[in-house]
């Protein structure tokens, strides 16, 4: 499960706005902006949850899970190109 913390910070890695993000992963604009105003894991269908983690992932974005990061919360970071090695 994906937070809508993690999916406001994914855009905000790829500079992309609400409309960015239904355009790649094909779910409405209404419905990603209802889904980013709650708090915590994304609450919607696992195919719209699906939907957003591939668009995002296929972008560029890497979904981390709790206690990867220093203080165990979940996180978003961009991939590593193979040019950044």
């Amino acid at each position: 499960m994906i937070t809508s913390e993690q999916v406001r910070a994914a855009r905000s890695l790829l500079r992309w706005e609400q409309k960015d993000l239904a355009t790649h992963s094909g779910v409405s604009l209404p419905s990603i902006k209802r889904l980013e105003t709650q708090p915590g894991d994304l609450a919607a269908q696992e195919r719209t949850v699906d939907a957003l983690k591939s668009a995002l992932e296929a972008a560029g974005v890497v979904f981390l899970e709790s206690g990867v990061l220093v203080d165990g919360g979940p996180g978003v970071r961009l991939a590593k190109k193979a040019d950044d090695e």
